[in-house]
Order: C-alpha cells, then sequence, then structure tokens
C-alpha cells in the first residue's frame, strides 16, 4: 500500500461487515438505490455535454474508459457498463469486490473489479476518460491527499464526478439524525457530521490538481414523493460536482 494512503480502515471495515446488502434495495444501501438514478442522469447529461456525446443514444460511452473508485458492490459500476463503457471499479474492502463481482457474473457484465485504492491506480500511472468517486470522500483518512490522487487518474480532457454530504447543520439533521436515528435508514454511525465536506473544500484542492469544477447540483430528496432530483441551488445536504482537465 502506498505510503500516502488514504483508507481509514476502521471506514473498510465498516462497510465490509454491510458487504452483503449491497443489492438488497431494501436492505442497508436503499438510499443509495434510490439515488443512483439522480446521480446517473447527472453524470449522463455533464458527460454528454463535455465529451459531446449524444444524450439520447442507449450507449452514449462507447469506447470510454471509466473508473468507479470506492465501488462497493457496483451500484454504479454496472449501469455505467450497460450505457457503454469500460469499466474499472476499485474499492479497498475486498469482501465489497467478491460481491461486486459475483453480481456482475451473474449479469453478464463485464466489470474490472479491484480490491486497490486510488493511491495505488494513480502511482502505476493508469488514467481514464471518466474517474467517479461518489459518496466516498466523507469516509477517507486524508480529503487532500485523495483528490490529489483522484486528479491523476484523469486522461488529458477527462472528467472527475465527486458527491458526497455538505458540512451543515441541515446536512447532521437530515443525514445523520434523520436517516440513521429516526427513519433508520441507514445503521447508526454510518456518517461522521465532522468528515462531510464543504465544496470549497473540494474546489481548491481540485484546483491545484489541475481540475476545473465546470458543474455542481445538489441531489435533493423530496420525502412526500419519495424521489430525489438534481437541484442546483440547494447544496445543503448532499451535493455531486464535475470537474474537467484541459487536454
Amino acid at each position: 500500500m502506498a505510503n500516502l494512503s488514504t483508507v481509514d480502515q476502521s471506514e473498510i471495515e465498516k462497510f465490509a461487515a454491510m458487504a452483503d446488502d449491497w443489492w438488497d434495495p431494501n436492505g442497508k444501501f436503499k438510499p443509495l438505490h434510490q439515488l443512483n438514478e439522480t446521480r446517473l442522469k447527472f453524470i449522463r447529461q455533464q458527460s454528454c455535454r463535455h465529451f459531446a456525446k449524444d444524450d439520447s443514444a442507449l450507449s452514449p460511452f462507447t469506447g470510454m474508459s471509466v473508473i468507479d473508485v470506492g465501488c462497493g458492490g457496483g451500484l454504479i459500476s454496472e449501469p455505467m457498463v450497460r450505457l457503454g463503457g469500460q469499466v474499472t471499479g476499485i474499492d479497498a474492502a475486498s469482501a465489497n469486490i467478491e460481491v461486486a463481482r459475483l453480481h456482475a457474473a451473474e449479469a453478464g457484465l463485464s466489470v474490472d473489479y479491484r480490491s486497490t485504492t486510488a493511491e495505488e491506480e494513480a502511482a502505476a500511472g493508469r488514467q481514464y476518460d471518466i474517474v467517479l468517486a461518489l459518496e466516498i470522500i466523507e469516509h477517507v483518512a486524508d480529503v487532500d491527499t485523495f483528490l490529489a490522487s483522484l486528479g491523476r487518474l484523469v486522461k488529458p480532457g477527462g472528467g472527475l464526478f465527486l458527491s458526497t454530504l455538505n458540512r451543515t447543520p441541515k446536512a447532521f439533521l437530515m443525514a445523520i439524525v434523520g436517516a440513521e436515528y429516526l427513519l433508520r435508514w441507514l445503521p447508526r454511525g454510518t456518517h461522521d457530521w465532522q468528515r462531510f465536506v464543504k465544496p470549497s473544500e473540494m474546489t481548491r484542492p481540485l484546483r491545484r490538481s489541475g481540475l476545473k469544477v465546470g458543474a455542481m447540483s445538489g441531489l435533493v430528496y423530496n420525502p412526500l414523493a419519495d424521489r430525489w432530483h438534481l437541484d442546483e441551488r440547494d447544496l445543503d445536504v448532499n451535493y455531486i460536482l464535475f470537474a474537467t482537465k484541459e487536454a
């Protein structure tokens, strides 16, 4: 493992213990299943605009290399393959990789799953058209080092998608008090509010890595409709951004 590792072993063990629940839409990862469609909408829209792809095409990512950092059980990796991407999924928890490989095999999908880290991939000199780091940065030990590694993984002309939770009082109430204690969507202790990341804390390190944030949107939950949607004006809780590197 690289010397400047961003892996937090306690966080890895926490999610490895829940590995068998990744593909249960009503299990411990239910919020991610519900959020998936909205995350993919943003990824598809921004990617097609940046890479001049046809957003109406069935496989707009054909011929494009994608890495899903912190892929878990493959909830994003698999639909990215279905959209035509050549996908690599990495996770520091080997239990997650085993679950992801099994599910992809059962679905007849080809995903290159590896139990490794962003730092190790970057140190090996690997680069991708699209780098995904969704709902992972709030679980790493060193945010700046992690962001620098992600920047190195992006090909010139490529793009990085990041989604996480904002460190606001509203996020504490909704993502921890509400989701973990009242609604019990997530096991207690899944998140630590002190680890939530403000947008400004991401844009500055990304800029140092040669990445420019071009789009950002809130991922907003409507409890009455039980649905998520994109809202550029509301970054108070969950948000997603797209940053690009010059060719």
